[in-house]
């Protein structure tokens, strides 16, 4: 007999680690201990070399559903130590800190049948959990993950809940959100005044069941904030939360009682069925059923956002509602999510009334949302479920990284060892809420990791607020910026463990380049420690600025001026006539001078063109609208794409403008652009085609564009683990940190 130290490292916390070993220790009549610890699970036992290889093999073959092992470290000690049977110990709080950060998952089976089970002492409770589910990081303020380092410590466990709580053999041993009737966390109903409805649990989700009925605006408290919810069929009231939360156009996001439910408002393929099933309860984007569909909930586009309820409140909710509801995140345009009722007082205008409860959200959390894609999954936004996330790289950082990401669809990120923790979706950097709710999550994970950077690196444009940030708090520590682009491509390569050089395609909306201009269609030939530009959307202006980002028509008449000049003004054209005469003799001066036309090669502002050239969006009310509108019109049966010049490395999109101008058809001309784009990526790759291809970029959000990629370029390497948007900077600005510091 021997006994061995196992260090274990991973999500092996907060997700019925310790209690699986203790059965497995006891099936193979092994005896000394387990604990949690900063750095992982702890194990100490003592048996034979044979059992022992028995035992690891079950560790990993047999993890329970939400628990993942990165490394197993074993070592046998000098002296054989005698136990007298084998036990849970207190944690270890001291030493480094590595283990992961467990997610939010949603209700397990388990827990959803008691829900519903008249003679179970939770039946009907809004927080039922367990050791395989309910919230996590949303309820952390420091690791290790132990009750009295959660939200839940301000409930005492009632005498059912600790027995059950203190049982090794017990599902919710350990389970940190425990609570019942008796002793957790409770619900209350306001209006939007603030008054409170005294009533039973019961008759609490029963009113509010009615409220929505009669076609109120309900603000209800779930994991990492609140949703603003209505009936989905109710258009008067769809119709009126769009006009409060002054969000004219963008999809809503719809939650449905059951699978039976989705598959009634969208066509669902087998891996479509598995995202919305899974543990994570993401939304997914589905083409939506537009017979049974509220017009309101996603105009002008047959796609709609769908997922099942993740919470015991959801589902009890849906249960007595049965039937769809908007569940969208309650916010102020550009500022995160609310998560108490001090920054959702921002929103009383737009709620009637709000259900409540007590259980504190330590980090706030919006809902992730995927796509599937030519059998890829596709993460537009990573968050509840799947965040933080810890990714591991193909090398040792050399020093400790703080990466502070880019301005748009933030995230963040800290990077030491092996290991990249990423935050979830923190949002646009436009408000001084925002900027304070990002620098909230970089303290988050400083003080959950124990952290202190040894380097920052940030975005090489100076506007950006992540920059101003690192500057702002760098504390003499050594500062590295990274360009843009080249980040998007290191965050696929880290995540594929991709080694030596790709080609990697870039496009997306603005990104600053190392000449100056706004880049955003790059063609590069990189590795994790230097790239080169090979190609590049040939520059246009953007008149007006930023302003050019949200007005597709200016982008277009730039395009114009680029291939008329003057006479274009003259022209009879849907862009031309979106402008009065005095504007265009004022932008014309504005383009021939340069006066407030910075220079972009971006793909995402071709998009906004062609869409304005065909009449389709002259003014986005959000991010993507020109992309998606123009994905609507898309003909299958549609084939050629039209000419463009690459030359000396530069691709000029105007003879594309010029034909677009002269097609007589709506279809035919967007059919053919989008494959034009595609015969744009092939024109340049095929010089350098004995690399791998790796495409990332905001623009690789498109569905349509992804679903022509990989039919063209099967091998292809996207971003699957996180989003292609700006939520992936991060992890590549780690990654290129690490090789500048070496």
């Amino acid at each position: 007999m021997n006994t061995y130290r196992i260090l274990i490292n991973g999500t092996v916390q907060g997700v019925g680690f310790r209690p699986f070993v203790y059965r497995l220790a006891t099936r193979y009549k092994i005896t000394g201990n387990i604990s949690n610890a900063a750095d992982g699970v702890h194990i100490v036992i003592t048996t034979t070399p044979e059992i022992l290889q028995d035992f690891l093999h079950s560790l990993h073959t047999e993890l329970p559903s939400l628990a993942f092992i990165d490394t197993i470290k074993t070592r046998k000690l000098d002296k054989t130590i005698h136990f007298d049977g084998f036990f849970i110990v207190q944690t270890e709080e001291s030493g480094k800190r590595t283990v992961r950060i467990p997610p939010d998952v949603s209700i397990c089976e388990a827990c959803e049948k008691e829900l519903f089970d008249p003679k179970n002492r939770r039946y009907g409770y809004p927080f039922i959990a367990c050791t395989h589910c309910g919230v996590r990081y949303s309820i952390i303020y420091d690791l290790p993950y132990d009750r009295k380092n959660t939200s839940m410590k301000f409930f005492t466990m009632c005498k059912a809940c600790e027995t059950e709580y203190t049982n090794p053999l017990d599902r919710r041993y350990h389970a940190q959100p425990i609570g019942c009737w008796e002793c957790g966390p409770t619900l209350s109903l306001f209006d939007n005044l603030g008054a409170a409805f005294e009533a039973t649990q019961e008759e609490m989700m029963e009113k509010t069941v009615r409220l929505l009925l009669e076609g109120k605006i309900v603000a209800v408290k779930g994991v990492g904030g609140y949703h603003l919810m209505c009936d989905a069929t109710n258009e008067v009231a769809v119709k009126q939360l769009r006009e409060r939360k002054r969000r004219p156009h963008k999809p809503f996001a719809v939650m449905v009682k059951d699978m039976a439910m989705a598959k009634e408002l969208a066509h669902i393929n087998a891996k479509e069925e598995a995202l919305l099933g899974c543990k994570e309860r993401p939304i997914v984007i589905l083409n939506a059923q537009r017979s049974t569909l509220n017009a309101y909930i996603a105009p002008n586009i047959s796609r709609i956002g769908l997922f099942l309820p993740y919470t015991p409140l959801h589902l009890l909710l849906l249960h007595r509602f049965d039937r769809p509801l908007v569940a969208t995140s309650a916010n102020v345009t550009d500022e995160p999510i609310c998560t108490d009722m001090e920054s959702l007082r921002q929103l009383n205008g737009v709620y009637d009334y709000v259900l409540d409860h007590d259980r504190t959200i330590v980090n706030g959390v919006d809902d992730s949302v995927v796509m599937a894609v030519a059998d890829q999954t596709i993460m537009l936004r990573r968050a509840r479920g799947y965040a933080p996330v810890s990714i591991t790289l193909p090398f040792e950082l050399p020093k400790r990284v703080l990466a502070v990401g880019a301005n748009q669809k933030s995230t963040v990120a800290i990077g030491f060892d092996d290991q990249v923790i990423l935050s979830p979706h923190i949002g646009d950097l436009d408000s001084i809420g925002s900027v304070a709710y990002y620098e909230k999550n970089i303290e988050t994970l400083e003080r959950i990791y124990d952290f202190t950077p040894d380097v920052i690196v940030h975005d090489m444009h100076p506007a950006y607020e992540s920059t101003k940030y690192a500057k702002g708090n760098c504390k003499g520590l050594p500062l590295h910026e990274v360009q843009h682009h080249y980040a998007h491509i290191l965050g696929v390569m880290a995540e594929k463990s991709i080694e030596g050089k790709v080609f990697g395609v870039a496009f997306d909306g603005t990104g600053l380049g190392e000449d100056g201009t706004l880049w955003g269609g790059e063609f590069l030939v990189c590795d994790y420690g230097s790239y080169e530009r090979m190609a590049y959307l040939k520059t246009f202006k953007l008149l007006g600025g930023a302003k050019a980002i949200k007005e597709p028509k200016r982008v277009a008449l730039s395009l114009l001026f680029d291939l008329y000049g003057e006479e274009a003004t003259r022209l009879d054209n849907p862009t031309i006539q979106a402008f009065t005469d005095a504007q265009l003799r004022t932008y014309y001066l504005s383009w021939q001078k340069g006066l407030n036309a910075p220079l972009s090669s971006s793909v995402g502002r071709l998009f906004d063109a062609v869409a304005s050239l065909l009449g389709v969006c002259q003014v986005m009310s959000f991010e993507g609208q020109s992309g998606m509108m123009l994905e609507e019109m898309y003909d299958s049966q549609i084939e050629g794409h039209y000419p463009f010049e690459y030359k000396y490395g530069a691709i000029d999109p105007l003879p594309m403008v010029e034909a677009i101008l002269k097609e007589k058809d709506q279809k035919t001309a967007v059919s053919k652009f989008f494959h034009t784009l595609i015969e744009m990526i092939a024109s340049v790759y095929c010089e350098y085609d004995h690399l791998p291809l790796v495409c990332s970029g905001g623009v690789f959000q498109n569905r349509l564009l992804v679903k022509l990629l990989v039919a063209r370029f099967p091998h292809v390497y996207l971003p699957n683990d996180f989003p292609p948007n700006d939520g992936g900077i991060a992890l590549g600005q780690t990654i290129a940190a690490a090789k500048l510091s070496d």
